[in-house]
């Protein structure tokens, strides 16, 4: 693989001048750009990897390194050094801690950490919980996306179930799109929450910012999360809540999604919020104040309804001690978990 180069440098130097492909441009195609002329003449390869490739100068033309918007005259030549691609190594296995609170011949259950990506994904093609998985349990590299079925947030803590068998995922899918499996989020919130309430509203790419989720997007999925309030209380004057909410969907971003639309986003969310004066900075953490703590499944195997509780890491669980909670005491793990229990006969 090629060393890293800027458009300033040769990359003959770097790069094994025997391994490239050779072009010579027709007179035909003058005036065209050399990005787009790769395109076509090399199928083979992806526009973006074919411009990654001209910006790190992997490509040259008449022996000298430009840029992707290069206009190209007719009659140049034009080689091509193929660079290996990140992506490449996207499920690659990689010694990551993984704090696996179950296993047996059919499933996982991690308990995944705040920022630990799930799927390899552009800028993020390493160091992910798929790569973790790969190397503490390599038979998975026969599954389809290594037996995961679902996801988190890079920033939310919490369970979540691996398959690791055909059938077992099959299973777990199927679970899924029928809506039984138990997923329980423990949520702080800003705002005086109600005590209860169901949140029904698409969610789809925000038309505004591509980068963000929407409610109520005409182009959205439909969605559906019910919200209980465990305890209510203030935090540097300003009312928070504590909310046990309930996935019958799961979209993207959708509980940081329907509680913002409903004026009670995330503590510490840094995308979906409403400003609070004097407040947000004063958190103890970067990150939203959403926890994945109980899942409930029937097991693949042996039909069996099996639920697993995770208590918050220790920056949500320090929230605990600075917010006042007034008198309201919050729920036992008992209570809890009895509650979880009945997901499956909702």
């Amino acid at each position: 693989m090629a060393l890293p180069h800027t458009p300033d440098s040769n990359p003959i130097d770097y790069i094994d001048e025997e391994d490239f492909i050779a072009l010579e441009i027709p007179d035909e195609v003058s005036g065209e750009r050399l990005d787009k002329y790769l395109g076509g003449a090399l199928p083979d390869y992806s526009r973006n990897r074919l411009k990654a490739w001209v910006e790190a100068g992997a490509v040259t033309v008449d022996g000298k390194v430009t840029k992707a918007r290069y206009l190209l005259r007719g009659g140049e030549s034009v080689k091509v050094f193929p660079q290996e691609m990140p992506e490449q190594y996207a499920f690659a296995p990689e010694d990551i801690p993984l704090d696996v609170i179950y296993e047996d011949s059919a499933i996982i259950v991690i308990n995944k950490p705040a920022g630990l990506v799930v799927h390899p994904a552009a800028g993020n093609w390493t160091g992910t919980l798929l790569n973790g998985l790969l190397h503490r349990f390599p038979e998975l590299k026969n599954l389809p996306r290594a037996g995961i079925v679902h996801r988190l947030d890079k920033d939310t803590s919490g369970l979540m179930v691996v398959a690791r068998t055909d059938t077992a995922q099959t299973s777990l899918v199927r679970q899924l799109q029928d809506r039984t499996v138990g997923r329980r989020y423990l949520a702080w919130v800003w705002g005086e929450a109600p005590s209860q309430g169901k949140v029904l509203a698409s969610v789809g790419r925000d038309q505004r910012d591509r980068l963000k989720m929407a409610a109520g997007s005409p182009q959205g999925k439909p969605a559906a999360t019910l919200f209980r309030r465990l305890a209510k209380g203030s935090y540097l004057d300003s009312p928070v809540a504590l909310l046990e909410c309930r996935l019958e969907t799961g979209r993207t971003h959708q509980i940081r999604v329907h509680l913002e639309s409903l004026g009670f986003p995330l503590l510490g969310d840094p995308v979906y919020r409403k400003r609070t004066p004097g407040v947000a900075k004063s958190l103890p953490f970067e990150r939203q104040a959403l926890h994945a703590y109980a899942l409930s499944l029937q097991h693949p195997s042996t039909s069996e309804w099996m639920t697993w509780f995770k208590l918050p890491p220790e920056d949500l669980m320090g929230l605990l001690h600075q917010v006042s909670m007034g008198e309201q005491d919050l729920p036992k793990e008992e209570a809890l978990m009895a509650s979880i229990h009945n997901d499956h006969r909702d």
